[in-house]
């Protein structure tokens, strides 16, 4: 009988965990463009818009320090998750480039098989490493797009809608919310580098690790990303009329 080779397992769990993760993201883009009112970021969103416009038409300026305030800790947010990234980045290509942790987990030390399963060669653990950097990377990356996006928003806010007087107050109410709205899915896709980062941490100790982080991650996710109620509360309002039960009842 032809003996199984301890890669075998990498080249079908490893590829199968990523193809979970990308279907599922696929599959919560769609739910987003159709049904964003059942996720969580399109829920949010949608009240981001209601809040641009909420501050920019407030003629007196009063909410001037509130767009500040919110700006500021948005971009304290992201500052903390670059920082991070970036920190980690410089651990993971510094320990690359000892060599420490290859000789721990390498194949070539004695007890290998007791700590990884599948590849755990030189070259296997170097492509281990480098999907970690990359993760971090894209992280820092995408981290400092949302800062900038945050900066721009923290000025587009605080104009006054009737300052537009050559273009229509609404183009510029649209401009702003997008401009939020990048920079806060640019933040929710550094976050998720750094979630992704997880199970690719789990394969230096073999695909096993990988792929069942993989599968619980999905699940965790989906519990966060997908919020029902607020459809069917619109539901629900369509059916009594655009009205509130409570409100029709009285």
């Amino acid at each position: 009988m032809m003996q199984r080779r301890p890669e075998q397992l990498d080249y079908v769990l490893v590829p199968l965990g990523l193809a979970v993760m990308v279907a599922y993201h696929a599959w919560l883009l769609h739910r987003i463009r159709r049904r964003p009112a059942t996720t969580v970021i399109g829920i949010n969103a949608i009240n981001r818009r209601i809040w641009v416009r909420h501050i920019m038409e407030e003629p007196s300026g009063k909410h001037a320090v509130l767009a500040v305030q919110t700006m500021r800790n948005s971009i304290m947010a992201s500052t903390v998750l670059a920082s991070v990234a970036i920190t980690l980045s410089s651990l993971v290509a510094a320990l690359m480039a000892s060599g420490v942790a290859h000789g721990v987990l390498s194949g070539q030390g004695q007890g290998r098989g007791q700590l990884v399963v599948g590849a755990g060669g030189e070259a296997a653990l170097s492509v281990k490493f480098f999907a970690i950097l990359v993760c971090f990377l894209l992280a820092f990356l995408l981290n400092v797009q949302s800062i900038r996006y945050y900066s721009h928003t923290g000025l587009l806010v605080n104009v006054p809608l009737h300052a537009h007087r050559l273009r229509r107050p609404g183009l510029a109410v649209d401009y702003v919310t997008a401009a939020l709205n990048r920079a806060s899915y640019f933040w929710s896709l550094g976050v998720r580098a750094f979630y992704f980062s997880c199970p690719v941490f789990l394969w230096l100790f073999g695909p096993i690790p990988m792929f069942a982080a993989c599968l619980a991650m999905v699940c965790a996710l989906y519990s966060l990303d997908v919020y029902t109620e607020w459809d069917k509360l619109e539901e629900e309002d369509d059916l009594n009329g655009g009205c509130h039960t409570t409100i029709c009842h009285e």
